[in-house]
C-alpha cells in the first residue's frame, strides 16, 4: 500500500548548474548527496557499470526532489516533451510570491509560456516554464483555500 511520494528524480547533464537553479534560485537545500556505484544500482537500473551521484533536496515546506548525474551512461538526450505528452509531464510546486519568483527565473534565463494566470475559481495563480534538462516547471500561488 502507498503511503506517499517520496522524491521525484531527474537526471542532469550539469549537476553544478542544476544544484545552483534547484536550491539558489528555487530555494531547496540538499539533504543527502552520495556517489553510487556497485552490484545493486547495476541490478536496479537494469545497467551495467553504473556510476552516478544523487542529490536529494527538500523544499522548504516539504517535498523531495532528486537530481541523477551520470558519469557513466552519458548519452543524455534531452527531453523534448510538451504539456500533452504522454506519460509524466511536469513537476508543479506552490510558491509563496508568483511574481517575484517569476522575475528571478527571468533573470536566470527561464523563460514563460504566459505570465501567471487567475484559474477560472480565482484561488490560485499559476504559470508553466521549461527548466534546466527541458523539464516542464508549475508554479501555483494560493490566492484564497
Amino acid at each position: 500500500m502507498i503511503t506517499a511520494i517520496r522524491h521525484t528524480g531527474l537526471v542532469v547533464a550539469d549537476l553544478a548548474s542544476a544544484l545552483y537553479f534547484w536550491c539558489d534560485v528555487l530555494g531547496f537545500k540538499v539533504v543527502k548527496q552520495m556517489d553510487e556505484s556497485g552490484p545493486h544500482i547495476d541490478a536496479m537500473m537494469g545497467l551495467k557499470d553504473v556510476l552516478l551521484t544523487t542529490s536529494k533536496l527538500t523544499a522548504p515546506e516539504g517535498g523531495m526532489v532528486e537530481l541523477l548525474y551520470f558519469h557513466s551512461h552519458s548519452d543524455w538526450p534531452t527531453w523534448t516533451g510538451t504539456p500533452y505528452s504522454t506519460g509524466f509531464t511536469h513537476v508543479a510546486m506552490t510558491v509563496k510570491d508568483i511574481a517575484s519568483l517569476c522575475a528571478k527565473l527571468v533573470d536566470a534565463g527561464v523563460t514563460f509560456f504566459a505570465p501567471p494566470q487567475h484559474s477560472p475559481d480565482g484561488k490560485v495563480l499559476v504559470t508553466y516554464c521549461r527548466g534546466p534538462e527541458g523539464v516542464l516547471l508549475e508554479f501555483v500561488e494560493i490566492l484564497q483555500e
